[in-house]
């Protein structure tokens, strides 16, 4: 299964930096940053779609996509372009990314980021905030529901948004049983890869219209920023496609095609 290596990954390389920099010395880098911005208000539905733009190197189904060299640039990029939230891949073994990606967004823009990993650890929701993340990832399907809801609960309590990851109706009642303001449902099923565009159009009625409610993956073309904001999507994520093109003129087609 690809999500659960890719978890038990990403839990040995943050043990490897906590051994390095204690969680005493972490939890208080975090408590000591600015507080987060406001996500709820960012990704807010509104009169066309938002995009939540991500800065990401490789992925595991996909192999190399881009260097960028200078996330901190790419991200800037991003927000000149119109995103509305930016997330950075930080799991190192097969996204090619890192927490100083994280750290250096955070401090070349001025809206939201996301932490993208296989958060599955208190020790990473930390991280997340001493980097400046105003988001952090948690994906249902890699979570037993205690650690889901632990986290849950210590990413709100460090004033960060969780965004909450579903590939399933099942996982869908999880994340709103959770209470959850942002959902996301993921097109690429992370246990086997496979892409099912039309999963959030079957499941976007079941989310309350309290949660903002996200699309993740299978977008290359305006066309499918169409196809989902027609669906319902409040926003959209985005990767691939804004990191192998002109990032700015990406990002402005997809937002005028999701008007």
């Amino acid at each position: 299964m690809v999500l659960a290596d890719l978890t038990a990954g990403a839990v040995e390389d943050a043990a490897r930096r906590e051994r390095e920099r204690p969680l005493a010395i972490v939890e208080r880098a975090a408590l000591d940053r600015a507080p987060a911005l406001d996500v709820r208000a960012a990704l807010a539905p509104a009169d066309r779609v938002k995009i939540i733009a991500e800065v990401k190197r490789a992925s595991p189904s996909r192999g190399a996509l881009a260097e960028i060299p200078d996330p901190a640039l790419q991200a800037s990029l991003y927000q000149q372009g119109g995103a509305s939230a930016i997330s950075v891949l930080t799991e190192e073994r097969r996204f090619g990314g890192s927490l100083a990606d994280l750290e250096a967004v955070t401090a070349a823009v001025d809206i939201p980021v996301l932490r993208k990993d296989f958060i599955a650890t208190p020790y990473q929701v930390f991280e997340a905030r001493a980097a400046g993340a105003s988001l952090a990832l948690l994906i249902v399907a890699g979570l037993e529901r205690a650690n889901l809801e632990r986290l849950y609960a210590l990413i709100l309590e460090l004033g960060m948004t969780p965004l909450v990851e579903t590939h399933s109706a099942e996982e869908l009642e999880v994340a709103i049983d959770l209470g959850a303001h942002l959902i996301g449902v993921n097109a690429r099923d992370l246990k086997t890869l496979e892409l099912d565009r039309d999963l959030f159009g079957s499941l976007v009625d079941r989310i309350p219209s309290t949660s903002v409610k996200i699309a993740e993956s299978a977008v290359l073309t305006p066309a499918d920023v169409v196809h989902y904001r027609a669906a319902g999507a409040d926003a959209v994520l985005i990767g691939e496609a804004l990191v192998t093109g002109d990032p700015v003129a990406t990002l402005q087609s997809f937002l005028e095609a999701g008007s």
